[in-house]
């Protein structure tokens, strides 16, 4: 059977590194606006009867690549798809998995049902939630870069090293990153106070003498790493900070905060483009190996094992 992979304009640069990977070439589309703003988008391969795989990583601006990403699969599918997988490494409005206040809506729902109007399955790297599988009424496979991360952290290990969750969300990442890399973990304890503040209440675990690895699914701002780092030394670790990141958003002024703190290496990976940031020296992992691997099995209907995440 025919496969297609097909890109978005959210990543292009990753959509042909995946292409390559599996020997095919990223399909040729058209993604414009017009005069008045609205979304154009043409698939100009033909698509009829062939497994469609759409990479579109829902990074900044999140909401006109969702939308680029329905209009797009809802082309392949009128166009004659089998199939429309869509592949997106970032899960934007995965945060938003609950109504916090009344009045708010359940943004993560919401994108979830767009996507799944017009995708057959959906393929994402480290979502935010795990609840975000309910959310969609098709398949989510939910992959992990952690071993990747953790391959790349392993270079050059801190001795004496933690490896450190900044909340209580990132406890069962900052449990299996101690496990691929045979260390220690602790967990920092935050109370958000807002979308760009946070509060650090305490330390579980022994942190004191060593240095920490931070894992997170992602860096925004910034200020979760922040009050985690002041938090770490505060309690006595050394200040030979490793950061690890699956999504290096590195919105507003993250990078400046950031290079302010006393961090010796941040990883990512390249699950969306990676923003300048001045000030910072990243160590980018490459996902498309990874990508690549979850297409072809399926596409060969096996089983995707230890590519999914378990955290």
């Amino acid at each position: 059977m025919t496969s297609i992979v097909l890109s978005g304009s959210a990543h292009p640069e990753l959509t042909r590194e995946v292409a390559e990977r599996l020997g095919l070439t990223s399909a040729e589309r058209v993604v414009e606006r017009f005069p008045d703003g609205e979304l154009r988008v043409v698939v100009k391969e033909p698509v009829r009867g062939a497994e469609v795989y759409l990479v579109q990583p829902l990074s900044p601006p999140a909401d006109a690549h969702l939308l680029e990403l329905v209009f797009l699969a809802d082309a392949c599918r009128r166009a004659g798809a089998r199939s429309v997988t869509a592949v997106v490494p970032y899960l934007a409005w995965a945060r938003q998995d609950r109504r916090r206040v009344e009045g708010e809506p359940h943004g993560a729902r919401l994108a979830a049902d767009l996507i799944s109007a017009r995708a057959d399955r959906v393929v994402s790297v480290d979502v935010h939630g795990p609840a975000a599988e309910g959310f969609f009424s098709v398949p989510l496979d939910h992959l992990t870069a952690a071993p990747a991360l953790a391959a790349a952290i392993a270079r050059s290990v801190p001795r004496d090293a933690v490896v450190v969750g900044p909340d209580l969300g990132a406890a069962r990442r900052a449990a299996l990153f101690g496990r691929l890399l045979g260390l220690p973990s602790a967990i920092v304890h935050k109370a958000r106070l807002s979308a760009r503040e946070v509060e650090v209440r305490g330390v579980a675990g022994e942190v004191a003498g060593r240095a920490p690895i931070l894992v997170d699914d992602m860096i925004s701002t910034g200020a979760t790493i922040e009050a985690a780092v002041r938090t770490l030394l505060a309690a006595g670790c050394r200040p030979e900070i490793v950061v690890a990141a699956t999504h290096p958003l590195f919105t507003e002024s993250a990078p400046e905060r950031l290079a302010r703190l006393p961090i010796a290496r941040i990883v990512v990976t390249d699950a969306l483009p990676v923003p300048r940031a001045p000030g910072l020296e990243l160590e980018v992992v490459p996902l498309a190996t990874l990508l690549a691997e979850a297409i072809a099995r399926l596409r060969e209907q096996r089983p995707l094992g230890e590519l999914l995440s378990t955290t």
